[in-house]
């Protein structure tokens, strides 16, 4: 079944479809973790969906944060739009070379900005390869284009609004990385941060919402995988994860779902597990805990 909603998720076919169209903006944000042994950049210029402009998230973030890629100040979000030609009128289409992994973090970026005609490529560019479409090496022809940005800030939590989340239980956090890491089982990927998760936290982890194309599930499959995990969906959700990546994964996955209040805590483990002042939990998530 095609769920194309160009406000969330796409196919291969649609875009196949409105790949000439004028006012359509395609963003190759690839983005891999080292351990992956990737060069998104290189692999970009090497092959991309005909039109697309590199996204890169690194880049289009908050340079004066000590943590990864964290939401760049409108200010940065705007010029960056505006020299990769992309801005108010534009339909924008996100995709990555793992299928759908970095890709929902640039949906979030741009709704956090206030943009709201953007969709991921489900499947991503695994699934365009595949299915012979075409592809280029050249980079698009750009024209600066203006975009008007309204920050959403009900979109993004801290680690303050966290913390008291966590301690009050009025939101449901549910967290998109591994089993073994959320226990505290494995080591993070990152140097110096603590084992473990945000007490009161639920685990899906993010590949447990795809298909084994790298599609997204149906709604109703979305649905049940979240209540498997013991997710309240009655309350206003807040995703996270590693460094703020997959976590949006889960919040386009509760927007597919037609939940519309969750927000992304934008430090992720990689800000939680280094603060001493906050606690940690191990083992599974507790059943009947907040």
């Amino acid at each position: 079944m095609q769920r194309d909603d160009p406000k969330t998720l796409v196919s291969t076919d649609w875009l196949s479809r409105h790949l000439r169209d004028p006012d359509l903006r395609i963003l190759d944000a690839s983005w891999y973790l080292p351990d992956m042994g990737r060069d998104a950049r290189s692999e970009y210029d090497a092959a991309h969906i005909p039109g697309a402009r590199y996204f890169d998230i690194d880049d289009v973030s908050d340079s004066r944060s000590d943590l990864p890629h964290m939401a760049p100040p409108i200010e940065k979000f705007m010029s960056r739009m505006r020299a990769m030609g992309v801005g108010d009128g534009h339909q924008v289409v996100v995709y990555d070379g793992a299928g759908l992994f970095s890709a929902a973090r640039v949906w979030w970026l741009f709704r956090l900005m206030g943009q709201v005609d953007v969709a991921v490529l489900d499947g991503g560019f695994v699934k365009w390869q595949a299915e012979g479409r075409d592809v280029e090496d050249m980079p698009p022809i750009v024209r600066d284009r203006h975009m008007t940005v309204r920050r959403q800030n009900q979109m993004v939590k801290d680690v303050t609004q966290v913390a008291s989340a966590s301690k009050l239980g009025d939101y449901q956090i549910v967290d998109a990385r591994s089993a073994p890491r959320f226990r505290g089982d494995a080591p993070e990927p990152r140097p110096g941060l603590r084992a473990g998760h945000i007490p009161g936290s639920r685990n899906v982890p993010y590949g447990t919402l795809l298909n084994a194309d790298s599609t997204m599930k149906d709604p109703a499959a979305l649905k049940a995988v979240f209540e498997a995990a013991g997710v309240d969906l009655s309350k206003p959700a807040i995703t996270t994860c590693g460094s703020g990546v997959t976590a949006a994964v889960l919040s386009l996955a509760l927007e597919i779902i037609g939940k519309t209040d969750h927000s992304l805590y934008d430090g992720s483990w990689s800000e939680w597990g280094m603060f001493p002042t906050v606690p940690v939990e191990t083992g599974p998530a507790a059943t009947g805990d907040n």
